[in-house]
């Protein structure tokens, strides 16, 4: 009987042994990274009310709210500080995100590791890496007559500094080219706050710094064919010229303008095949 309890001991400790071999208690086990969305302060309310540029300047020339200020009325600083009037949220005290119409978590692109957006009729753009909302600001894209291509692109070259193709005293700062072919890309200058370009998307500068270093190139095989593409661009939407600028009805209606995670997850459905399977290839190069 002794013996039998000795040989079942044996033979218990072996099997427990055998069953950890290969995986020792003290070997790491890999570790799933989620990306986790930034900490952000809320404003109590969002609401809008409109001003004389120049009288709310007096006050807040040099404030933090000025940058949100910019934002909000699609513009940059020199063509601000031009405009009669301007839109103000009444509520100042959070972050830019809540000021501009993109939602800060899209669930339905949890899969894409990177993604770029551009909102034709509300003219603002927004980073997305995994779903979460990681940048945002506002563009002034093409204007009536060159407007800007509307679809699935994906960034292909940059350049610091290039000339316009257009006008050769056009200097285009953090270039980013999106349609090799077609000469479309993002980058900074003048943002008069409505649509003004030749089919290009501009950005503030410090935007177009920004997504300069965040959006990655294509890779190349040779000078005619791709190895795989950068990060995927999705411009949507159209315009509506002749119209009053569409964020004026901000001041009536908060909510005129929001884009909820829904309608992201629509515009994206047709290209996401396409998209992943670019993500794909890059990850097994």
């Amino acid at each position: 009987m002794k013996k039998s309890i000795v040989l079942l001991g044996i033979i218990l400790a072996f099997t427990t042994l055998s069953c950890k071999k290969g995986a020792p208690e003290n070997t790491p086990q890999p570790v799933k990274t989620v990306k986790k969305a930034p900490v952000r302060i809320a404003p109590k309310v969002v609401t809008y009310t409109l001003k004389n540029t120049k009288e709310w300047l007096k006050t807040n020339k040099d404030s933090a709210n000025l940058a949100i200020a910019i934002a909000v009325n699609r513009t940059d600083k020199a063509f601000f500080t031009k405009m009669d009037s301007v839109i103000i949220p009444t509520d100042m005290s959070g972050d830019l995100a809540f000021y501009l119409p993109f939602p800060v978590e899209v669930p339905y692109l949890a899969g894409v590791d990177k993604i770029l957006f551009f909102s034709y009729p509300t003219q603002t753009f927004a980073a997305y890496e995994n779903g979460i909302l990681t940048y945002t600001g506002p563009t002034n894209m093409g204007k009536k007559k060159a407007q800007t291509p509307t679809g699935l692109f994906f960034t292909n070259w940059k350049a610091e500094e290039t000339i316009s193709t257009v006008d050769d005293e056009w200097k285009l700062l953090w270039n980013f080219n999106i349609a090799n072919k077609g000469g479309v890309g993002f980058h900074q200058y003048d943002m008069p706050g409505y649509p003004a370009s030749h089919s290009c998307l501009r950005l503030q500068e410090k935007d177009a710094k920004y997504l300069y270093e965040w959006a990655d190139q294509w890779v190349l095989i040779d000078d005619e064919n791709v190895k795989f593409k950068g990060t995927p661009v999705v411009v949507f939407g159209s315009y509506p010229f002749g119209a009053p600028k569409p964020w004026l009805q901000l001041v009536k209606n908060p909510k005129a303008l929001t884009i909820s995670a829904s309608e992201i997850e629509k515009i994206t459905a047709p290209f996401l095949s396409t998209i992943l399977m670019e993500q794909e290839k890059k990850k097994k190069s």
